[in-house]
């Protein structure tokens, strides 16, 4: 193997590993930063609902906002404290940014960040679950 072949496996790999510890973080983070965007939504509905016609689905989206805040909450925290199996998250991120910085450089990990944005939000365009 060349050192070009021996690079690629080398970021392969942490193309994979930034994956995958991001995935698992973001599962925690985007209950929070769905809710932010939930209530902002909320607040056009009911502003929007003069005469209450919706008043029944406010109220679910309501449910389901409060449902999705305290199964983030229940994610990250125990008895008021960050979980240990959170920080671990985090630090096995900022860990693998770090690896990614150390072989491939800063625009190597922009790169990765930029590959991993993509994939997501195709993930997302191309979903026919709901």
């Amino acid at each position: 193997m060349d050192k070009k072949d021996i690079k690629n496996l080398k970021k392969r790999y942490l193309v994979w590993f930034y994956k995958t510890a991001k995935e698992t973080l973001d599962r925690v983070e985007r209950k929070f930063t769905q809710v932010e965007v939930d209530r902002f939504i909320l607040k056009e509905l009911k502003r929007g609902d003069k005469d209450k016609a919706i008043e029944i689905f406010v109220h679910q989206f309501e449910n389901y906002i409060s449902k999705k805040e305290q199964d983030g909450l229940k994610l990250k925290f125990e008895n008021k404290k960050v979980k240990t199996d959170y920080i671990f998250l985090v630090l096995r991120l900022q860990a693998v940014e770090k690896a990614i910085v150390k072989e491939l450089g800063k625009k190597g990990l922009e790169e990765i960040k930029l590959l991993y944005e993509i994939e997501m939000t195709e993930r997302i365009l191309r979903s026919t679950e709901h």
